[in-house]
């Protein structure tokens, strides 16, 4: 590791590359730096053309308006003249509300591993009392991520912190904005619109991510796509309330910004005591899929990313709901073993009370009326049968009906002498408080001590509200968040080898700061396959699918009524962590049959699914969705054709296929068993479709094939691979 100290780069202009992006800071002079350009790698820059570069980046001064040029810094003050939303708000009783930052000489590293540069930047502000220090870093693939850490430097007196913003640039040719909302059984809805003057704020008050935040915040090109016109996103990696917002000026100065949403009173700050930001990340790329490729490559690159296959999992949810009986999960056990199931997960309904969802929450201990004999039996066929063992928890909620709760009403999160509305009958446990915490750690740790549990299903059924602190009574997310993270954390350090999952209602808490201690989430209730292809496509933009659980339900969905093929649920499911949530016993031999082949194809293209380049076709029928896997050495793909409705093209027409090497030669055929007749609609598929074609990259690429007509609610895979 290497430190630079003194004016860095060119008279204090530093250019930073990696992963095929250029990031060049101005940290010249005392202020804050100043991010020049974010964006494509610019090359090799002397200093000469770097300070060319930032003399040509300032603006002229105008009418009506500060006598200076206002910099847009990473934390954005209002004493240099930023009118637009600050990066630092609070106040020391009503004082000092407008920080001017003077910073010290920053400190530039060079690493190796995950993060490939790091600029540090500490300054303060003496008359406020306060003191900053600014990460800003360049990851290998290409991310952008920064955060900051205001301290107290007061002897004397608190101080009042409303709230840290950290902001990005973006050039003025981003026109337009691309965020998601969503529901419990329909997250990560895309919603487009122009990038205009003022602020478009999105805040997230759940105390948990939620199913209605938008994953990413996405600003680009008119136009943009998943192959093409550029993009700049935004997303904040914290589990709790947070903002994210794109904003721009009348002078053309627009930026993407985001950090913790802390409610009244969790910014207090005692003499001495600080606050840190969760970080914020920023990719650029051409085009949606290069834009999602670097935090893809950047998760992969973690030392905690799994690396083992991830095995296939049955989930005994939708099989069995809270009806636990040991010979009927047995015999499911043993028609999982019979398929090739990896991972039998025992769901909600196995602990004291816990008949329905109206008690037991809290109460973590083996049911002995519905267990007599305790979960041993059930765990020792399972792994007879050569699976692991996982189990459902929701640890950080209790129900009023509960042994816990009538021990200790005081661990609820709460305000006042009145208990927030209830969410699915619970309530909120407060792991601040460090009893409940000591408790609920010592059930975690004793549970998967006594049955060496391989995995945890963690879920998180009901957003925070009122969450008042039993300690303190002010606010009590950014506490809890911070707690659940020291929760995992400790049982993780406990058990080296144990793999957790988020779940939150389905998809309600997938962000990067839960995904930097467990092992992927679960991305909605919903299995229905037609709703799972968007769901996965959009949270596909942040996560790799190996991060994302994807699971075979039953013929009709339990969340929607509808009856798909196992073609279509399985097909579906391929792209992601594979899994099944059906009552196997009550399936067919022949779809048995047929489910076995569909995960004996997954454990042979797992391989190149999770670590190959996710890649889409910006196909002009919105009918027809093709996307696909692309090996990184460009040896292998595989692309679905997805029909999501009737087309008004018949025949489809040509469907094109990227990423592979253009200079290549692919022979291209069906990949089974995803070629059954009936997804074609009884009609005779195009004349390559038999024996195959070879054909070179860049021909798929730019021509493509003729697709088959399908018929709605219908998939088939296609296999490229390298001669």
């Amino acid at each position: 590791m290497e430190h630079a100290f003194g004016p860095l780069g060119a008279d204090g202009v530093v250019h930073l590359r990696a992963g095929g992006t250029s990031l060049v800071v101005d940290t010249a002079g005392a202020g804050l730096p100043r991010v020049l350009h974010w964006g494509s790698d610019l090359g090799e820059l002397s200093d000469s053309a770097l300070v060319a570069l930032r003399l040509s980046s300032i603006p002229q001064v105008v009418s009506s308006t500060v006598d200076r040029v206002v910099p847009l810094s990473l934390l954005p003050e209002q004493s240099r003249g930023w009118l637009g939303t600050p990066g630092v708000q609070g106040h020391r009783d009503g004082h000092d509300f407008s920080p001017a930052f003077v910073v010290d000489t920053p400190a530039l590293d060079s690493l190796d591993g995950t993060v490939a540069h790091r600029l540090t930047v500490s300054g303060a502000d003496a008359d406020a009392g306060l003191g900053l220090t600014v990460e800003l870093e360049l990851t290998v693939s290409g991310l952008v991520r920064t955060r900051a850490t205001l301290t107290n430097t007061s002897e004397t007196t608190g101080y009042t912190l409303d709230a840290v913003l950290l902001a990005l640039p973006v050039p003025t040719r981003a026109q337009e904005i691309l965020d998601f909302t969503g529901r419990h059984l329909r997250e990560r809805s895309p919603q487009r619109h122009a990038f205009t003057l003022g602020t478009h704020l999105r805040e997230g008050r759940r105390g948990r991510t939620g199913a209605d935040a938008t994953l990413l915040l996405i600003a680009g090109a008119p136009g943009f796509s998943f192959e093409t016109g550029e993009v700049w996103a935004l997303h904040v990696a914290w589990s709790g309330n947070h903002r994210t917002l794109a904003e721009r000026t009348p002078g053309g100065d627009g930026f993407l910004g985001g950090g913790e949403l802390l409610l009244p009173g969790e910014g207090t700050l005692a003499p001495g005591a600080a606050y840190a930001t969760p970080w914020v990340y920023g990719s650029w790329g051409r085009g949606l899929d290069e834009m999602a490729a670097r935090f893809h490559g950047y998760l992969r690159s973690r030392a905690q990313h799994p690396v083992s296959p991830r095995p296939v999992v049955l989930n005994t949810w939708e099989a069995v709901y809270f009806h636990q009986d040991l010979g009927a999960l047995t015999a499911l056990a043993d028609r999982a073993a019979e398929v090739g199931v990896e991972r039998f997960v025992l769901d909600d309904g196995w602990f004291r009370h816990r008949r329905d969802d109206h008690a037991g929450l809290g109460d973590w201990y083996v049911d002995e009326v519905v267990w007599p004999d305790g979960l041993g039996p059930l765990v020792e066929h399972v792994r007879s049968a050569g699976m692991q063992f996982g189990l459902w928890v929701e640890p950080e909620m209790i129900n009023v009906d509960s042994d816990l709760a009538r021990k200790h009403p005081d661990w609820i999160l709460a305000t006042g002498n009145r208990l927030p509305p209830e969410a699915r009958f619970q309530q909120v446990l407060d792991l601040a408080n460090p009893a409940a915490y000591d408790h609920i750690l010592e059930r975690l740790d004793s549970l998967v001590r006594e049955y060496a549990i391989d995995y945890l299903k963690w879920d998180h059924n009901r957003d925070l509200v009122e969450a008042g602190s039993t300690s303190h009574g002010r606010p009590g997310v950014h506490d809890q968040t911070l707690a659940v993270y020291r929760l995992i954390d400790e049982l993780k350090a406990r058990h080296p080898d144990l793999e957790i999952e988020s779940c939150s209602s389905g998809g309600a808490r997938a962000d990067l700061g839960i995904l930097e201690r467990t092992d992927r989430i679960w991305a909605s209730d919903c299995i229905d396959a037609l709703e799972r292809q968007q769901i996965q496509r959009w949270t596909g933009l942040l996560l790799p699918p190996e991060l994302v659980g994807a699971h075979v339900g039953s013929p009709v969905s339990h969340s929607t009524g509808r009856a798909h093929t196992l073609t279509f649920r399985a097909g579906t499911a391929l792209f992601g962590h594979l899994g099944v949530e059906w009552d196997l016993r009550r399936a067919s031999p022949s779809d048995l049959a047929e489910l076995a082949g569909w995960i004996a194809l997954y454990k042979a293209t797992r391989g190149l699914l999770h670590t190959g380049r996710v890649v889409h076709v910006d196909h002009p029928d919105p009918a027809l969705l093709v996307h696909g896997v692309v090996a990184e050495d460009g040896s292998a793909g595989i692309y679905a054709l997805v029909a999501i409705a009737t087309s008004a093209w018949y025949p489809p027409g040509h469907v094109r296929l990227v990423g592979l090497d253009p200079d290549a030669s692919y022979r291209l055929a069906p990949l089974e068993p995803a070629t059954a007749v009936p997804s074609l609609g009884g009609h005779t598929p195009p004349p390559w479709w038999a024996v195959g074609v070879v054909l070179t990259g860049r021909v798929l690429a730019e021509v493509g094939v003729q697709a088959p007509n399908l018929l709605p609610d219908s998939l088939v895979l296609l296999a490229a691979n390298r001669l």
